[in-house]
């Protein structure tokens, strides 16, 4: 018996296989390995008051990305508004 037609076929995500859009945030912010730190450790200990540790770290990196991003925009309005 003969396959007809082409013999390769596309691969689509199933929607729970979405990445959710915290996690891509998280991922583009830089901060992925602090974010699971934290879950491992909460996973571990079921206590996130154990896990004080990571919770900062992954705070400080948050609050540096978001410093970083809020400079960037800044910057890209100067230079906007002197172009004009």
């Amino acid at each position: 018996m003969s396959t007809q037609g082409h013999t390769w076929s596309r691969q689509v995500k199933k929607e729970d296989e979405e990445e959710d859009p915290l996690d891509q945030l998280i991922s583009r912010s830089g901060c992925a390995a602090s974010h699971y730190a934290v879950q491992e450790c909460m996973a571990q200990h079921q206590d996130w008051r154990r896990c004080q540790p990571q919770v900062q770290a992954f705070k400080d990196c948050m609050n540096d990305q978001q410093a970083r991003r809020r400079e960037e925009l800044q910057r890209r309005k100067e230079q906007s508004s002197a172009h004009r």
